[in-house]
């Protein structure tokens, strides 16, 4: 309503004696802040709800001293570390648990600083096959790895017998499975990070005599942590909760690993042993939690640093 419409409106009603214009009402605040911002609030609390409860049920039951499932609850009575005593004492957890700690962060090493070199090569040279070999790493991550697992155990089943130390129940042997599964996401991933780092960077370092590798050490790698904390990230996650291909090539107790042990805990009997498998869960899920943590102050950091310029 524009001024003078509102001054011709005041007018009409002292002439006629009503006396001052009645007030319109565009709506209360509260519910104006309802519609713009208060659902959302109302949606993000049942999302941490649904997000929270199967944290809390594990919790739950992994300080139930009853130890099983159909006596499992929010809250515990008589609240105990039993269930921990009881798998430390009857399983090889610890063998397990140091297993997994090894394959995660080995593989992730390898499959980063690889993947890492290949974005390097792919994003700053051209050479004949370049296109094509993007191409196919691109084709191949399309597949789970999981659908080769019957290629993949034939070719095993001759590489123990030649080379046991790569072969069945061995550590290194499933490293080189995660290592080579995780190369096509992490390179694409990359490649599209180093193609944002402009290349006169890497032009300027030339012109002062700066060899290749000294480039990629020195100027690259640390322009590009954000990327190289995620995909580190997701890729001590993903090998930490591996179960199918773990669970196909190891089978001797020794061998296994977190993920593949604890599962037989509750394959068999799943009601008795389900505080154990609980208690196991928890203690597996500490390195990946702090490894976030850790990764975290990086990750915001590097887009904090990138963003400014000067």
């Amino acid at each position: 309503m524009s001024e003078l419409s509102v001054t011709a409106t005041e007018l009409e009603y002292t002439a006629h004696g009503t006396g001052t214009p009645p007030v319109v009402k565009l709506g209360s605040a509260k519910g104006s802040w309802f519609r713009q911002v208060g659902w959302r609030h109302i949606v993000g609390i049942i999302a941490l709800c649904f997000a929270i409860f199967p944290i809390l049920f594990v919790i739950s039951a992994a300080f139930n001293p009853l130890g099983t499932l159909s006596s499992s609850s929010l809250i515990p009575k008589n609240a105990s570390a039993e269930n921990f005593s009881r798998l430390f004492e009857t399983t090889s957890f610890w063998r397990w648990f140091g297993n997994s700690i090894v394959i995660a962060v080995i593989s992730s090493l390898l499959s980063l600083f690889i993947s890492a070199c290949a974005a390097f090569a792919f994003s700053r040279y051209r050479f004949k096959g370049r296109r094509t070999g993007m191409l196919f790493i691109l084709l191949v991550q399309m597949f789970p790895q999981f659908l080769a697992i019957v290629a993949i155990y034939l070719m095993f089943v001759t590489i123990s017998d030649l080379y046991p130390a790569i072969g069945f129940n061995t550590d290194w042997g499933l490293i080189l499975l995660f290592m080579g599964g995780a190369l096509g996401v992490n390179t694409w991933l990359m490649k599209g990070f180093f193609d944002t780092i402009p290349k006169d960077l890497d032009e300027s370092a030339v012109v002062d005599g700066a060899t290749h590798s000294q480039i990629f050490f020195g100027i690259i790698l640390p322009l590009v942590a954000p990327i190289l904390a995620v995909t580190g990230l997701l890729a001590f996650i993903g090998v930490m909760s591996e179960f199918i291909i773990s669970s196909t090539f190891l089978t001797q107790d020794s061998a296994k690993t977190a993920a593949v042990g604890l599962y037989g805990l509750v394959s068999a009997e799943r009601n008795s042993n389900f505080g154990m498998f609980s208690a196991g869960a928890l203690i597996v899920a500490i390195p990946t939690v702090a490894l976030f943590q850790f990764l975290q102050r990086y990750i915001v950091g590097g887009m904090t640093a990138g963003a400014v310029k000067g």
